[in-house]
């Protein structure tokens, strides 16, 4: 299965990169298909790409749900809610 998951950026890079932190793992991403994205932002991935922006709150909300539904997270580890909370800033 294939999930869009909410992610922090944690750095920007030259051209349209940047890594995101998605619960604890960092991966380098594209952002060329989002405006205006900036360091502290969260987005939602899907394949290595940037599709929109998320307010926190709803990025919060979203990766609480995921946790909840067993632990769907990028490295398919359970991760409790509290975990989750705990990993973003």
């Amino acid at each position: 299965m294939c999930l869009a998951i909410p992610a922090q950026v944690i750095e920007l890079r030259d051209g349209d990169n940047a890594v995101v932190d998605l619960a604890g793992v960092k991966k380098e991403i594209s952002l060329a298909l989002v405006d205006g994205v900036a360091l502290g932002d969260y987005v939602i991935v899907h394949v290595g790409y940037a599709l929109n922006k998320l307010d926190p709150e709803e990025a919060e909300k979203t990766l609480a749900l995921f946790a909840e539904m067993g632990g769907v997270m990028p490295d398919d580890d359970p991760v409790s809610t509290d975990e989750i909370h705990r990993r973003i800033p």
